[in-house]
């Protein structure tokens, strides 16, 4: 076999790979042998059709076959011997594949690049100090009570909190609009999930009343033909119910798998999951910016193929979300542009990572996986059984390997690295005010909204 290799442009490589003829004649005369064997005709008895036959009908696409097949294992074969990696399938492309001759062929791909690493100590992250205080702990408490709410009619006026169902219409420009009615809807006031003057116009209300009042959508609004307008409501109320938080008492604490040592073991273990939270978050922090500050400080020529595929990644990641959130019909064909910035800034940093983890001879640390997994599997009625099949799952194992792996490169590098040590608190570290950044995290669950035509807000979040 010869192989010749050329660079076209950047990370482009064209390699010529040229196969004996002998070779690729044996493998054809081969198949051939077989298919006649195989082959069913008219007028042939089974296994009895001549080469001649079996050539004429199908030579032309059986050659074709063993090329296709010669050309993998040849590349394979030529990449290994001109040490060369693709950073992506390879196009072949046949130059010559006549009878008698030598099966010529070309296979283009990009390689990885060179990657040279910048100096640590030109990374420079902040790093949170904080810790969770009895007065967190309160309001984490008072958070997980008003979850389990409860809300019982009451004869009086709707105030801020109160659950109202309402039959509704909206009209505007003075005629009914689609999806500005309802009927039954329930919402609690002040909690956002109706625009601000729809939760205004309701309050004071009482229990079969109708009120009427103008709301204004806001300038943002998601429906682009309401945006800005007013709209005039008509609103019959038809229950109002005011909350009632559960006690703090043994089958409040009996949902959270406390069953002994009531409010303080209850509060013990509220602290337990705030501090491991709060750990998470302030390491999730500093990873952030340690991978930011890996691309700032590396230009580096990438491969399109990595970026494509990172694309087409993150471009599922979106579409499986939608779904999960509801939307099955008609997804959106979201283009390549919205995913390519990051796409890019994966790509970077997960080449720095790889260079790093190979010039520091890094290897997962097998305590560390150890732990991960049975922290995991805590979470199940047999822990033992989960910790068996993660070690026999090579796919699940090497995710968690790679997690560990990656955690260990960023302690590489922020141990050399110029780190900020930056005093916070509990609820700022959450939700991301610490670093200038609102993760819009709610203690224990994250929120994610979106408007509809009626006026509302409808939340959606996981506990």
């Amino acid at each position: 076999m010869q192989v010749s290799i050329e660079t076209t442009s950047g990370l482009e490589r064209r390699m010529t790979i040229v196969v004996p003829s002998e070779t690729f004649e044996d493998k054809v005369k081969t198949k051939l042998e077989d298919t006649a064997r195989q082959a069913r005709l008219d007028g042939f008895r089974p296994g009895k059709v001549p080469i001649r036959e079996i050539r004429r009908r199908f030579g032309s696409a059986i050659r074709q076959e063993i090329a296709g097949e010669l050309m993998q294992h040849a590349f394979f074969d030529a990449v290994q011997q001109e040490d060369v990696t693709p950073a992506g399938t390879p196009s072949l492309e046949i130059v010559n594949m006549d009878p008698g001759v030598d099966l010529e062929f070309t296979a283009t791909f990009e390689v990885f690049p060179t990657v040279e690493l910048a100096p640590f100590s030109k990374v420079s992250v902040k790093r949170l100090q904080a810790d969770v205080t009895e007065a967190d702990v309160d309001r984490v408490v008072e958070h997980l009570r008003s979850q389990r709410k409860t809300f019982n009619p009451v004869e009086r006026g709707a105030a801020e909190g109160d659950q109202v169902k309402i039959d509704f219409t909206g009209r505007l420009d003075g005629d009914v609009f689609d999806g500005g009615s309802g009927e039954d809807v329930t919402f609690v006031i002040g909690e956002g999930r109706m625009i601000e003057d729809f939760d205004k116009g309701v309050r004071g209300a009482s229990a079969g009343e109708t009120v009427t009042f103008d709301a204004t959508f806001p300038d943002d609004y998601n429906a682009e033909h309401l945006r800005g307008k007013t709209v005039q409501f008509e609103v019959s109320v038809k229950e109002v119910a005011e909350a009632e938080l559960p006690a703090l008492d043994e089958e409040f604490f009996a949902n959270f798998g406390v069953t002994e040592g009531g409010l303080e073991a209850f509060r013990a273990e509220v602290r337990k999951s705030m501090e491991g939270e709060l750990e998470t978050a302030i390491n999730r922090q500093l990873k952030e910016q340690v991978m930011a500050e890996l691309a700032r400080l590396h230009e580096i020529q990438l491969p399109e193929a990595l970026v494509k595929r990172e694309i087409d990644a993150l471009r599922q990641q979106m579409l499986q979300q939608m779904q999960m959130y509801g939307q099955q019909d008609g997804m959106p064909d979201f283009p390549d542009d919205l995913f390519r910035d990051e796409a890019v800034r994966r790509v970077k940093v997960g080449l720095v990572i790889n260079e790093i983890v190979d010039t520091q001879e890094l290897k997962p640390s097998a305590e560390r996986v150890r732990e991960r997994i049975e922290a995991e599997a805590k979470n199940y009625a047999q822990p033992q059984q989960v910790i068996d099949w993660y070690y026999s799952n090579h796919q699940q194992l090497q995710q968690i390997e790679m997690a560990v792996l990656e955690e260990q490169v960023m302690e590489a590098v922020v141990e050399q690295a110029d780190v900020t040590e930056v005093p916070s608190d509990y609820e700022a570290v959450i939700s991301g005010r610490a670093l200038g950044h609102d993760h819009d995290h709610d203690h224990d669950h994250d929120h994610e909204h979106h408007h509809d035509d009626s006026g509302e807000k409808s939340g959606k979040g996981s506990d």
